[in-house]
C-alpha cells in the first residue's frame, strides 16, 4: 500500500504542475473560451464537432485537471489510512483536496459566466496553494522510510517569522504577476528593469504599465528578502544540509525566476519565458511551504520541551 501511495503522490505532485503550466498556457494563448461558455462540455457537446487549437488547449487543461482531481482525491484517502498518525497528514490530506476542488469551481465560474482580471488573477495563487499542499503531503510520505525527525532540526523564532512572512508575501507577488498576466501588461514596459524610456522618478505611467511596474518592485524585494536570508542562513545553519541546501536552491530559483522575466520583456515572448516563469515559481512556493512546515514542527517541539522543563521544575 506504501508503494501505490508513493507513486500517486509523485503523479499527483507532478500532474499538478502541469495543472499550473496548462492554466497559464490557457491564458497566454487566449484559450479560456475555447469551448465557449460550456463547462464540463465543450460547446455543450461530449465530443466538439468543430475543433479548433483554443479548444485544444482548453480541454485538455480541463481532462487533465479532472484526472489529477481523482488521483489526488485518491492519496488524500490513502495517506490519511496509511500515516494519518503524521501531525500533518490529515490537514493537508484535506487542504489538498479542497483547494483542487476550489480551484476547479473558479475556473469553471470563469467560463460560465466570466470574471474580472482581478478575480482571474487569484485563481493561479489558489492554484499555488494547491500544488503546495500536494507536494508537502508527498514529503510526508516519503519522510517515513527515511526516518526523518524534525525535532533534530531548532529554527530560531525570528527565522519562522521570516519564513511566515517570506511565504505570504510570495503569494501576493505571485498575484500581482497573474495580474500582469490577465491585464496583458507583460509588454507594457519595452525595457528592463525601468519602463521604457522613462526616467527612474518619472512615475506618469498608463495603468497596464503601473501593474507591470508594481509586478517589477515587488519582485524585487522578494529578491532581496531571499538574499537576506540566505546570509543569515549561511551565518547560522551553514553545517545543516537541509537548511543550507534548500535555501541555496530557493536562491537559485527565485533568480531564474527573475530572469525569465526579464527575458519575457527583452524577447517579448509568448510562451516559452513566461510558461518558465509560472513554473519556477510554482516549485519556488511549495519550497517555502517546506519551510514553513519546518519551522511549525520546531515551534512545537520548544513548546513541548519548555512544558516539560516547567514539569520537571514543579516535581522538584
Amino acid at each position: 500500500m506504501m508503494k501505490l501511495l508513493k507513486f500517486l503522490s509523485v503523479l499527483s505532485s507532478l500532474g499538478m504542475l502541469f495543472v499550473l503550466i496548462g492554466g497559464a498556457l490557457v491564458t497566454k494563448t487566449e484559450s479560456g473560451m475555447g469551448c465557449g461558455r460550456s463547462w464540463p462540455l465543450c460547446h455543450g457537446q461530449l465530443i466538439p464537432s468543430n475543433i479548433t487549437p483554443e479548444l485544444i488547449i482548453e480541454l485538455s487543461h480541463r481532462v487533465v485537471s479532472g484526472g489529477v482531481g481523482f488521483l489526488v482525491l485518491l492519496m488524500a484517502i490513502i495517506a490519511w489510512r496509511k500515516i494519518g498518525h503524521k501531525r500533518e497528514t490529515k490537514l493537508l490530506a484535506i487542504l489538498s483536496v479542497f483547494f483542487l476542488v476550489l480551484q476547479g469551481l473558479i475556473g469553471a465560474a470563469a467560463v460560465v459566466f466570466g470574471q474580472n482580471d482581478f478575480t482571474l488573477a487569484a485563481h493561479f495563487g489558489i492554484s499555488l496553494i494547491s500544488f503546495a499542499s500536494i507536494l508537502l503531503l508527498t514529503l510526508l510520505v516519503f519522510e517515513v522510510d527515511l526516518k526523518f525527525d524534525a525535532k533534530s532540526l531548532k529554527i530560531d523564532s525570528g527565522l519562522r517569522k521570516h519564513f511566515y512572512g517570506i511565504t505570504l508575501y510570495t503569494l501576493a507577488v505571485t498575484y500581482t504577476g497573474a495580474l500582469v498576466r490577465h491585464t496583458e501588461a507583460q509588454f507594457a514596459c519595452g525595457s528592463f528593469p525601468f519602463c521604457s524610456n522613462y526616467a527612474p522618478g518619472d512615475w506618469n505611467f498608463s495603468f497596464i504599465q503601473t501593474v507591470q511596474m508594481g509586478h517589477r518592485l515587488a519582485a524585487g524585494v522578494l529578491v532581496i528578502w531571499v538574499i537576506y536570508l540566505l546570509f543569515r542562513i549561511t551565518k547560522s545553519y551553514r553545517h545543516s544540509q537541509l537548511m543550507f541546501g534548500g535555501w541555496v536552491v530557493a536562491t537559485t530559483l527565485i533568480f531564474l525566476q527573475g530572469l525569465t522575466g526579464a527575458m519575457t520583456v527583452m524577447t517579448l515572448s509568448e510562451l516559452l519565458f513566461p510558461l518558465f516563469h509560472a513554473l519556477i515559481i510554482s516549485i519556488f512556493f511549495g519550497l517555502l511551504t517546506y519551510f514553513v512546515l519546518l519551522s511549525n514542527r520546531s515551534a512545537k517541539y520548544e513548546k513541548e520541551m519548555l512544558q516539560s522543563s516547567e514539569a520537571k521544575q514543579q516535581q522538584a
